[in-house]
């Protein structure tokens, strides 16, 4: 694909999420998309059931979720793969799904890359790339885990759950 052909599907997908159409956001996409996010606690999703899912779970979560792209967008010469370096805000008003993280009235800020991999016009799989911590820290409203034995602990806690359960899960499978 070319480079002016990436870009047209970068902006329609930066449009249908901020416009919270998740079926326009879908039309970019293969069905049997792959899409790998640190806030998706049962690891990547798969085809269109699996991101609309989690797409609506960060908009009831945060219903004034605003993304926008930081330039450069960065794509490969084989034209199959870009990076899109992005800003999130939004106030975190309602549940996050994933988490189960009740709604705290406070502002997020993430920066964060995603990239991108394309096949017949469409996208196939979305890499998402963000520091979990700082986000976490905003949306529990904790001071740096650097500055608080509170957060340190709570950060562990989490993480302990988050490891049970993805042990669980494996297990589960099997």
């Amino acid at each position: 694909m070319s480079e002016a052909e990436i870009g047209q599907i970068v902006d329609g997908i930066l449009a249908a999420w901020n416009d919270r159409d998740m079926s326009r956001l879908l039309s970019y996409l293969a069905p049997g998309v792959v899409w790998d996010d640190p806030a998706m606690l049962d690891g990547p999703v798969e085809g269109h059931e699996g991101v609309r899912a989690f797409g609506e779970s960060i908009f009831q979560a945060f219903p004034d979720f605003a993304y926008r792209i930081r330039e450069p967008i960065c794509v490969a010469e084989s034209g199959t793969r870009c990076a899109i370096p992005w800003e999130i805000r939004a106030t975190h008003t309602g549940r996050f799904g994933p988490l189960g993280l009740s709604p705290t009235g406070r502002v997020v800020r993430i920066r964060g890359v995603d990239v991108l991999e394309f096949e017949s016009g469409k996208v196939t799989r979305i890499e998402t790339l963000f520091n979990v911590v700082p986000a976490l820290e905003q949306v529990l409203g904790l001071k740096p885990l650097s500055e608080s034995r509170l957060a340190r602990i709570v950060a562990v806690a989490l993480q302990r759950c988050r490891a049970g359960w993805l042990r669980l899960t494996a297990k589960a499978r099997q």
